[in-house]
């Protein structure tokens, strides 16, 4: 088992979006190597300075693997969740077990020699998608409503938006700055 932190610019390519200079997402990797050396990789991530506190977390579950058979995926869940006692539903355990699960069914299909999109039911040709990260609550709304016309432009037909707007805020003007937003 082994975890590193990653840190990717928090730029928006989306709608061109301004971003933070110099701000980072930060992700927690996780990546299992079995004795037959199949690797399989997990990710998370919380943000801020709890990534630190998730990667110590990877670390002494991911321990708890040591010997098990990888492809048992159900079986190591149960196995972390009982040793995670009164740590669940959520929180900490839920984002690690999150990625440790993601590592082992990436390890499952590689040893079946079989696509995971297969292995958990089918594949589809097109996949709906939609577009987040390019309407976030600290823009302007000026900055949101050019945004939203970008992305409808770049062909998207859904969108997330965040709303609880930071400051004084009331939801009046959260439902006007969803209006504007679907006008535009």
């Amino acid at each position: 088992i082994r975890t590193h932190i990653a840190r990717l610019p928090a730029d928006e390519p989306l709608a061109d979006g301004a971003g933070t200079p110099g701000a980072t997402r930060d992700f927690v990797v996780l990546k299992i190597t079995t004795q037959d050396d199949i690797e399989g990789i997990g990710a998370t991530s919380f943000g801020g300075p709890v990534t630190n506190a998730v990667k110590a977390a990877c670390d002494d579950l991911g321990a708890l693997l040591i010997g098990e058979d990888a492809t048992r995926v159900e079986r190591i869940a149960g196995k972390l969740r009982l040793a995670a006692g009164n740590a669940g539903p959520g929180g900490i355990f839920t984002l690690v077990l999150s990625a440790i699960d993601m590592a082992l069914w990436d390890i499952r299909g590689k040893a079946l020699g079989l696509p995971l999109a297969r292995l958990l039911g089918g594949m589809r040709d097109v996949v709906p998608a939609y577009a987040s990260g390019a309407l976030m609550r600290t823009q302007t709304l000026d900055d949101t409503i050019r945004a939203g016309r970008v992305l409808v432009e770049r062909g998207w037909t859904a969108m997330k938006t965040q709303l609880a707007l930071p400051g004084d805020t009331t939801p009046a003007r959260e439902i006007e700055r969803i209006r504007l937003l679907r006008e535009a």
